[in-house]
């Protein structure tokens, strides 16, 4: 029997809607932690069926961080307006441009990244890992798992959520469209270093 606590608890850890809840507690006989994982596959799901849907409304968001030194503005985009003046959209909004302001992404996805760059990168973990005597195939897995992590730490989708180790931009994106109902997309984003020309 789900308790309405759990669907409460679950609800403040997911943002899921009840009925969606209390259908994921059932499934996971009460498990907390795998009703979460259910709902976060679910929304992954539903955020696949959504990904070419015409996304053209939106918000563009700003996050500057004390102080006032550095900060980031980011163009979240969606398919209507009335969801893009949802409080959840906003908020979803904001946390990105505070991920972008905390972890300096270079790109939003992976194939946007210079080929020429991820090469010289990999090159470089290459003749580290030979340095540290590593023979080559050995040095080669070395550098393409190097690579990947490098890949990860640029790439905002990739990037761990500072605000919630357990998950990535993507996932939290996946978690908005299976609770807003609607495709999501981040249309691009830009960050300021105060007395930095670079970015």
């Amino acid at each position: 029997m789900v308790t309405s606590e759990q669907v409460k608890q679950l609800r403040q850890a997911t943002g899921a809607g009840i009925m969606d809840c209390k259908e994921a507690l059932q499934e996971a006989s009460g498990d907390l932690e795998k009703a979460i994982t259910l709902l976060r596959e679910r929304g992954a799901a539903v955020a696949e069926k959504r990904a070419n849907r015409i996304t053209n409304q939106g918000v563009v968001e700003a996050y500057i961080h004390t102080g006032g030194r550095i900060g980031a503005m980011v163009e979240l985009n969606c398919e209507s307006d009335f969801v893009a003046k949802t409080d959840d959209f906003r908020t979803l909004a904001k946390d990105i441009a505070m991920q972008v302001t905390a972890m300096n992404p270079r790109v939003i996805v992976r194939e946007q990244l210079d080929k020429d760059l991820i090469e010289k990168e990999r090159q470089i973990f290459l003749s580290q890992a030979k340095n540290e005597g590593k023979d080559e195939a050995s040095a080669s897995k070395i550098a393409d798992d190097r690579i990947e992590k490098f890949i990860q730490e640029v790439v905002l989708l990739e990037q761990i959520f500072i605000r919630d180790s357990g998950k990535t931009i993507k996932d939290l994106i996946h978690e908005a469209v299976g609770t807003l109902g609607e495709s999501i997309s981040i249309k691009r984003f830009k960050r300021f270093h105060l007395g930095d020309e670079a970015n």
